[in-house]
């Protein structure tokens, strides 16, 4: 999938399922029932046990395109290629890698670095991010969004931590192209209720579609 693809259908979610699990049967189950209650973007975290053999198992899997697979907690460049290799059509760090953004660009892979200040983005912006993810979202509220659009309209912002199904709607509205959702939306696999997972889904894909509406008023 080309790398304006990937960035086009990650927009059009909204909504990034940020995977973490005890074992890799229990992280498929996670993407399954994300999928399933309409979440196509999951970013697989490379603290899942074995994560690029998981990875390699859900691109073969969903091979058709149902699934937008991206590498989370990625930390260095090396990283980054094995999960490309493995299949993911984007890698995102919590925090920014110069030489990470270099291989991604190199393989014309979307790469989400972490951010927490406006110049930690016009840095990673710099460097050839495509989206900058702005973590930990829970120590800054909606409005750092807004804050950072206001000298760089340009900048593509992904809040990622505190974000869940009551505030979604509030990220959307101040300009976040799509919002990283973890044990908020994947807190049922905690009990084996994968079903709750699906569920949650639904709710956050449907308020970010109401949200969205009402910028459109």
């Amino acid at each position: 999938m080309e790398k304006e693809q990937v960035l086009q259908k990650l927009q059009d979610s909204g909504l990034v399922a940020v995977v973490r699990a005890k074992s890799g049967e229990e992280a498929i189950k996670i993407c399954d029932a994300c999928l399933a209650g309409g979440c196509s973007s999951i970013e697989l975290t490379f603290t899942v046990p074995g994560a690029d053999q998981v990875m390699k198992e859900l691109a073969a899997k969903y091979s058709n395109g149902e699934m937008l697979l991206g590498a989370g907690t990625v930390l260095d460049a090396p990283t980054a290629r094995i999960a490309i290799l493995a299949g993911a059509n984007y890698i995102v760090s919590p925090g920014f890698d110069a030489e990470t953004a270099k291989l991604c660009g190199t393989y014309r892979v979307p790469y989400m670095p972490g951010c927490m200040t406006i110049t930690e983005c016009m840095t990673a912006m710099r460097a050839g991010a495509d989206v900058c993810k702005i973590f930990p979202a829970d120590l800054f509220g909606p409005t750092i969004i807004k804050d950072i659009k206001g000298p760089m309209p340009q900048c593509k912002m992904m809040p990622t931590g505190g974000v869940d199904v009551d505030n979604v709607d509030q990220w959307i509205k101040a300009g976040a192209i799509a919002v990283g959702a973890g044990s908020s939306l994947t807190k049922g696999a905690k009990t084996g209720d994968y079903e709750d997972i699906t569920k949650t889904a639904k709710i956050f894909i449907e308020r970010i579609k109401e949200a969205r509406a009402s910028l459109k008023k």
